[in-house]
């Protein structure tokens, strides 16, 4: 770890000293390029020359716990649990300052929950999910936009699609993307039979329109009337919109606004979202046939987590934690399970090679 971070400082002193040439400025583009460069290394490099004054006044300290003055070995030793803590510290910052970050996440998302088996209980699990998300992002003060909802009539979700906007929103979330599974005696169920049920989650980063180019002569769009539970303010008109992408095939429709221009425009940001997605999928596939494992690419068939209710406990596999707390979890406290998976991805993503 350590060599690469040299090697890192190294190419940040060159780059200080490229910057402090005045032939630079007669080329305004490779000095905005070593610029953007330079910033990007700076705090990695702010860490570790810390960690290597932390580390040498560390070692001058154990050298003089060690002295025939008894007054400085007492004050040499007073000194070594701190600068060993903060030592330690630092090594614990290098390391997830060497991940890559992902440009996207900073961005806002599209989030998509649909059910998946367990018929009735699973449709009320995917609402369930919906109102933990909702929960947590009102918690940190994002905003909620529902794009697509269709409800059962007993309340739950066939679908529920939704924008999620606030500051680091994707990089808070994007670990939630998979198969999440509930355990749990369903209202309908007289034996008292615990049932197993899934539903899947999907965090999109939103596209800007820089992001993915969409021809209009590549959609299909279908006006019809809306309909299903709830539908009674918007079922008036031929107001929803079914937008096809005849090149991917990927098909959105939206009903919830009574206007169809706004509900175009909320199926073309959803369809940029999946458009955009699919094009990170493929290129994460292209990457994971370079090497042995492929970390933190969402693969939706994984089941990610378990909520088991008659246990109050909810598990998430890939990180290995559990916590018997899951009726706070389903009320939106969930940073603790949203910190350990980050960490434990971080740390693969660390064994990779560079």
């Amino acid at each position: 770890m350590f060599e690469r971070i040299s090697e890192i400082e190294a190419r940040y002193q060159e780059l200080e000293d490229r910057l402090a040439e005045p032939a630079l400025a007669r080329d305004p583009q490779k000095l905005r390029e070593l610029t953007q460069e330079l910033a990007g290394l700076r705090e990695l490099v702010s860490a570790y020359r810390e960690w290597k004054r932390t580390s040498a006044a560390l070692a001058e300290n154990e050298e003089l716990a060690n002295d025939r003055d008894a007054e400085i070995r007492e004050l040499a030793k007073a000194e070594l649990p701190e600068l060993r803590a903060r030592r330690d510290e630092l090594e614990q910052r290098l390391k997830k300052l060497l991940v890559p970050r992902d440009p996207r996440d900073q961005k806002s998302v599209v989030l998509e929950i649909r059910p998946g088996t367990g018929g009735d209980e699973a449709s009320l699990f995917a609402a369930d999910l919906f109102r933990m998300y909702t929960r947590y992002a009102q918690g940190r003060s994002w905003s909620v936009e529902l794009l697509s909802l269709s409800e059962t009539e007993s309340g739950g979700a066939r679908e529920v699609v939704a924008n999620i906007t606030g500051p680091g929103v994707y990089g808070r979330l994007k670990h939630e993307s998979g198969v999440h599974r509930v355990q749990r005696v369903p209202v309908t169920e007289s034996q008292g039979r615990i049932h197993t049920s899934t539903a899947t989650v999907a965090v999109l980063p939103e596209a800007d329109v820089a992001d993915v180019a969409i021809d209009e002569k590549d959609l299909r769009i279908d006006r019809f009337r809306s309909g299903g539970p709830g539908g009674q303010s918007v079922n008036t008109t031929d107001s929803a919109i079914r937008v096809t992408h005849i090149p991917s095939g990927l098909v959105v429709q939206c009903q919830d606004e009574k206007s169809q221009h706004k509900n175009k425009a909320k199926a073309i940001k959803v369809l940029r979202a999946r458009l955009l997605d699919l094009e990170q999928r493929r290129i994460d596939s292209e990457r994971a046939a370079e090497r042995k494992g492929q970390i933190g690419t969402g693969d939706r068939s994984e089941r990610i987590r378990t909520y088991n209710f008659p246990q109050n406990r909810v598990t998430d596999h890939r990180a290995g934690v559990t916590l018997h707390q899951l009726d706070r979890v389903m009320e939106g406290e969930i940073d603790e399970l949203l910190e350990s998976v980050a960490t434990h991805l971080e740390a693969e993503a660390l064994k990779e090679p560079a």
